[in-house]
């Protein structure tokens, strides 16, 4: 049974994985009266009517946004400071502006400053994700117990952010709030990082002789097909998250080289304990991620 709308209109610029899904469990749950997409490729706003997530679709950002009491950035982080040009002028009073980027710091950054009086900014990162792309690829229960995390800056309306918490609360996840440098420096290595050495992974396989990479593809067991699908993820979204992270990826990146190295002297040396218990801990973090529900 549908819910009592948090918004009379919802404007959703981008209409991929995220916006997608964001879209379809908001006419699900009748979360919004009215749903507004907004995409750069005609395609994509054919399909999106097609498939019946949204209303009505514009071609122009400013029109989605003006009539909107919350609009949601869901594109790449490369384009957000061109967007909210476009979009933060055209906001009514008390409109929400939010988005669901990966990288928070750049965003309050940027944004932030662009959003008039009497409007709000509510960044927020919905933690749930597949390697697919496109309106095709959206699923209504994408966000069930995933967390999102918000990341308001000081000052915010704490009535905006109630808003917006309640909004993905009712799409299935769980709410965390966090300030946007100790958010980035979790998600470098919760997600950024292990993106890097995927990428790096399958790389690496692909640089190899023809014979060896057939035979990589023809025996690829859960390990490398795992990395695979990870390294299948959207390359502009990603390409923008390293860029925009820089400083808390190296950070990580950093850290990893080290681990790696007295992991490479642990092999070389055999150090069979050593080898155990880093195997025996890293289990365990595997076990724990299962019984918070997050696998």
């Amino acid at each position: 049974m549908a819910s009592t709308p948090l918004f009379e209109s919802v404007a959703l610029i981008g209409l991929g994985l995220i916006g997608s899904s964001l879209a379809r469990v908001m006419k699900r749950e009748g979360l919004s009266g009215e749903i507004v997409g907004c995409a750069q490729s005609q395609a994509t706003r054919d399909k999106a009517m097609e498939l019946g997530f949204v209303d009505r679709v514009e071609t122009d950002v400013g029109k989605a946004a003006e009539s909107a009491d919350l609009v949601v950035i869901c594109t790449p982080l490369g384009t957000y400071r061109a967007l909210g040009e476009e979009i933060a002028p055209r906001l009514k009073r008390g409109a929400i502006l939010s988005d669901v980027g990966s990288v928070k710091e750049v965003v309050l950054r940027e944004i932030g400053p662009l959003v008039k009086k009497g409007a709000h900014f509510v960044p927020a990162h919905p933690v749930a994700g597949t390697e697919h792309s496109g309106p095709e690829a959206g699923l209504d229960t994408l966000f069930e117990e995933r967390w999102c995390v918000l990341t308001p800056a000081k000052g915010t309306s704490k009535q905006a952010v109630e808003r917006v918490s309640e909004l993905w609360r009712r799409a299935g996840s769980k709410i965390e709030i966090m300030d946007a440098a100790h958010h980035d420096k979790i998600m470098a290595i919760t997600s950024h990082l292990p993106h890097l050495i995927a990428y790096t992974i399958v790389g690496t396989a692909t640089d190899l002789e023809e014979s060896a990479r057939a035979e990589v593809i023809k025996f690829s067991a859960s390990g490398f097909r795992d990395f695979t699908r990870i390294a299948a993820s959207d390359p502009v979204m990603w390409r923008d998250i390293f860029l925009n992270n820089q400083e808390a990826v190296l950070e990580m990146l950093g850290r990893f080289s080290e681990d790696l190295t007295a992991l490479q002297r642990a092999i070389r040396w055999k150090d069979e304990e050593k080898l155990q218990d880093l195997f025996t801990r890293t289990r365990a973090i595997r076990r724990s991620i299962i019984d918070a529900k997050q696998a």
